[in-house]
């Protein structure tokens, strides 16, 4: 059994069983993975694949094993190699995050380029999604790290800790009937058509307790993952928009009007998570720090160190998370 060849099936996996796409995302031939795997399964002496002629159709059930164990492999070989890199270059290397827009384009901005002054020689990269794609790409490891607030149950395989608590605002145009109102209920909400985030109305959000608390399905007309894209849809008439409060720009969005919702919706929580096996170099506690004061370094070895997330939460219930 070698690296490589656990590489390749997590790879084939990653590029949805199209051997020909593997091949060119590694930058190899597709015979020569084809033949890898077919030794691979030859020396364990049971199928990772199951095939139609010559092109695989699904994972079998012992394959769905081995490649989580695979994943796991693989991912304790880069800790080894962050562990290395962390002695010889510590102010070099890379961090992928995978978030939402929104808190790319309005969370982290700040805390980047205070980041990249610190650290000149770290590339950074983030990879924006909807909570399945930010998941996805932790598990396919293309991100070191996560920042996520909804569907959190997506992320239980990893260690979350939480940042900060939000709400949401509503946003209507001037000419709207709610915008001579300074307080609205979700009962006035739930008359409208809202465009909201993709992800707004997912089993377990909070903006889908909020309605189910009161009995109410909310007229939903249309949604999006980019907040800046909801307001375009605002502005063109189509709804009430309902998006992060940290997302209204006091300069560009004076346009529309907004309507502090927090008397409809609790707060969520923003969190950052990675997987358990993930070596964190010190420049990726920095970067977390930044983001969230309260996570020093002491405080995430400590959380890494507890069994569950359940735990976890329960280490956090004593600290009281700053509000944006």
């Amino acid at each position: 059994m070698k690296l490589q060849q656990l590489r390749y099936i997590v790879e084939v996996v990653n590029h949805n069983l199209n051997v020909s796409s593997t091949a060119e995302g590694l930058y190899t031939s597709q015979p020569g993975i084809s033949k890898q795997v077919r030794m691979l399964e030859d020396e364990l002496g049971i199928q990772i694949f199951a095939r139609s002629g010559k092109h695989l159709t699904q994972v079998t059930q012992a394959g769905k094993e081995i490649i989580r164990i695979a994943r796991e492999v693989l991912s304790k070989v880069d800790a080894i190699k962050s562990i290395a890199s962390e002695y010889t270059y510590p102010d070099q290397g890379h961090l992928y995050i995978a978030t939402t827009h929104t808190q790319a384009r309005y969370a982290l901005p700040n805390i980047i380029k205070g980041f990249i002054k610190r650290y000149p020689r770290v590339s950074l990269h983030i990879h924006q999604g909807s909570p399945m794609q930010i998941v996805e790409a932790i598990s396919k490891g293309i991100a070191d790290f996560a920042i996520a607030t909804e569907a959190l149950h997506l992320y239980e395989d990893l260690i979350m800790l939480p940042c900060y608590h939000w709400n949401r605002t509503v946003l209507i145009k001037p000419d709207h009937p709610l915008a001579r109102k300074n307080h609205i209920t979700i009962e006035e909400l739930a008359t409208y058509p809202i465009i909201t985030y993709i992800f707004g109305f997912i089993r377990g959000s909070e903006l889908d307790i909020a309605f189910n608390r009161v009995g109410l399905t909310p007229r939903i007309a249309f949604t999006a993952t980019d907040a800046d894209v909801i307001k375009t849809y605002v502005r063109l008439g189509l709804g009430v928009g309902v998006i992060a409060s940290m997302a209204i720009d006091p300069i560009k969005d004076t346009d529309l009007i907004t309507i502090d919702a927090r008397n409809i919706f609790n707060y969520s929580t923003t969190k950052i998570g990675f997987r358990r096996s993930t070596f964190l170099r010190s420049y990726v506690y920095d970067f977390i720090q930044r983001f969230a004061p309260h996570l020093t370094r002491d405080l995430i070895d400590h959380a890494i160190a507890l069994r569950s997330n359940e735990d976890i939460e329960d280490m956090f219930n004593g600290i009281t998370l700053p509000e944006k």
